[in-house]
């Protein structure tokens, strides 16, 4: 039997690119499925991760407060029986702690800073400034005199 130099070459190169092909096919599918491999970075619409957990604390916020503010009426009330109050306690210390208006943070929208936001926009002070300046807040004039 004789063999073509051409059909071998043909046939190491299909051989090759099959096997590369199979490795990273495989190799690809394993590092999908290890999470600690995912070097790349995730693009989010927040500006850092304490802005994406002021957001989720305020949906647990928006979420418990009906079912807070009924639990704490009932454990407050003098009237009902002391057991009644120690079983509706229980349930408020179930509920997540996140779920309290009081551990909500007011943040700047823009730059997530903690401190000096000025509460009807939600905007640091800074931010406010630069806005202001460039007549870019409806109804905030800068203050001439």
């Amino acid at each position: 039997m004789i063999v073509d130099r051409r059909d071998v070459r043909h046939n190491i190169l299909n051989l090759t690119s099959l096997k590369n092909y199979l490795i990273m096919n495989l190799f690809s599918n394993f590092l999908h499925k290890l999470p600690c491999l995912n070097f790349y970075q995730i693009r989010t619409k927040w500006v850092d991760h304490r802005m994406i957990r002021d957001v989720k604390r305020r949906q647990l916020v928006t979420e418990y407060t009906p079912l807070r503010l009924r639990y704490n009426s009932l454990r407050k009330n003098d009237i009902l029986p002391a057991e009644l109050r120690e079983i509706t306690d229980k349930e408020i210390h179930a509920l997540p702690r996140d779920s309290a208006w009081r551990r909500m943070t007011n943040r700047c929208v823009v730059t997530s800073r903690p401190r000096g936001v000025v509460y009807r926009w939600r905007l640091s002070r800074l931010v406010f400034r630069h806005l202001a300046d460039y007549n870019k807040l409806s109804g905030v004039q800068r203050a001439m005199w």
